[in-house]
């Protein structure tokens, strides 16, 4: 069965097709859901992508969190489906309180794009259960407000619950603890500021970013599966 992934499209998003044609080279169907839409379909996985959703006006993902789509995705949630914000959506399941804290601007107030390597922390996530504890992957960052911040309590919670996913290995934004993404309670929602879909071949410089979403793939033929069992 193929995994089916729907990737949400906001105005001002930039990133979808990056996720699709990484996502396909994987096995994956991917379609785009439109950010007014009242339902996420029959999909068995949500991917927010980067980009910038309304213009990141206000804050990034403030405006976005009140957009239609983001009732069904809390919902798809809530009922264990696999979720993966990118970058700016990220910020948008911060903003829309599916994850906690919060991205603020980046130390020395500087637009960031490079690549980074990050440090599986935690294979506890739909996105890292695949990955291998420990190792080291080099994937792009392309963000000015991906400085994580929480209060002291939130992140010695994420710390104990296994919950923070990915770290710096030589933090490039100012983020609390060196985090680069994080997990719900369950496992099931993550946030990261890197870009795995740009990290999917390696004529782009590293295809490091294909064990995630492999990961996820995987995650989500199993949530297919389940609801036909169902």
């Amino acid at each position: 069965m193929t995994a089916r992934v729907g990737v949400v499209v906001f105005p001002g998003s930039n990133c979808e097709h990056d996720v699709v044609e990484a996502l396909a080279k994987l096995g994956g169907e991917s379609r785009l859901l439109w950010h007014g839409d009242r339902s996420v379909g029959d999909v068995d996985a949500v991917v927010l992508p980067g980009g910038f959703a309304h213009g990141d006006y206000l804050r990034p993902g403030a405006i976005a969190r009140f957009s239609p789509i983001m009732q069904a995705v809390g919902e798809f949630a809530a009922a264990g489906g696999p979720v993966v914000g990118i970058c700016n959506g990220f910020q948008v399941l911060t903003e829309a309180g599916l994850l906690p804290g919060a991205l603020q601007k980046n130390r020395g107030l500087s637009f960031l794009c490079m690549p980074v390597d990050v440090c599986i922390d935690s294979r506890r996530s739909v996105l890292t259960e695949d990955a291998e504890a420990g190792a080291v992957l080099r994937i792009p960052i392309n963000h000015f407000e991906g400085n994580f911040t929480c209060d002291e309590e939130t992140l010695q919670r994420l710390v104990d619950e296994e919950r923070v996913v990915l770290r710096y290995v030589d933090n490039p934004n100012g983020s609390m603890g060196d985090i680069a993404g994080i997990c719900n309670e369950a496992g099931n929602v993550v946030g990261l500021m890197p870009h795995p879909e740009r990290a999917s071949d390696p004529l782009l410089g590293s295809s490091d970013g294909l064990v995630l979403l492999g990961s996820l793939l995987r995650a989500a033929g199993n949530q297919g599966r389940a609801s036909l069992a169902g």
